[in-house]
């Protein structure tokens, strides 16, 4: 009789643990499924079209608003609308899309941390007594050499994607791959679309009429 009397506590921990299993299954094909759409969406060309017009009207904004002090100017501008846009059309579904989203917020509230800290640093500076201080270089040397090389490789990866330098390696992994597609996408698009601007540009230059040159004096 005492072999046929099943504990309900035990009972009850099994099923919850099946469950949580279960769960746990279908999170990552869900994930699974959303990130091979993603990989395919990227490399369609009807994303690529849609990511063509977004840059189009983010860099006439670039051109066309007046330069200040504190905005990137010409290379940098034009990369940052380039990565701006790439992220919105990612809508946020991953890290890497987040990070270059809230990138230019965290740059902003520094920058006002810094100003609000500049005349205590000078201060600082000014009443600073010269200390002795350790030699740091040789102290992050034997770090480096004590950490073996495939840990290395993960953590220039992670500092290569935005959003992932603290991330473990399955997270990593999976950010860079969807990140390289995005990247190739961008490349693709910004390949046509300096193809196309050349074109226009040759075919304005050759439809223009040829200069009119002063004819010389003719001698009498």
């Amino acid at each position: 009789m005492a072999s046929l009397i099943t504990n309900p506590v035990t009972n009850t921990n099994s099923d919850r643990s099946k469950r949580k299993k279960k769960k746990n299954s279908m999170v990552k094909q869900n994930l699974q499924r959303s990130q091979k759409e993603d990989h395919a969406r990227w490399k369609s060309e009807a994303q690529q079209q849609i990511y063509s017009s977004k840059l189009l009207q983010a860099l006439s904004q670039v051109s066309l608003g007046t330069p200040s002090p504190s905005a990137p100017r010409g290379g940098r501008a034009v990369r940052e609308a380039a990565d701006r846009v790439l992220a919105v059309a990612a809508k946020g579904r991953t890290r890497w899309s987040r990070a270059i989203l809230t990138s230019r917020l965290k740059l902003k509230f520094r920058k006002q941390k810094r100003s609000q800290r500049g005349s205590a640093a000078a201060v600082a500076a000014a009443t600073r007594t010269s200390r002795s201080k350790k030699p740091r270089v040789s102290v992050l040397k034997l770090k480096a050499k004590s950490v073996p090389n495939v840990q290395r490789k993960v953590k220039v990866l992670g500092r290569l994607v935005p959003g992932c330098r603290k991330q473990p390696l399955p997270v990593i992994l999976e950010e860079a791959t969807d990140y390289i597609a995005a990247l190739e996408m961008q490349v693709r698009a910004m390949s046509a679309l300096a193809d196309l601007l050349s074109g226009s540009g040759a075919a304005s230059s050759s439809s223009a009429p040829p200069p009119e040159w002063p004819m010389p004096p003719t001698s009498q």
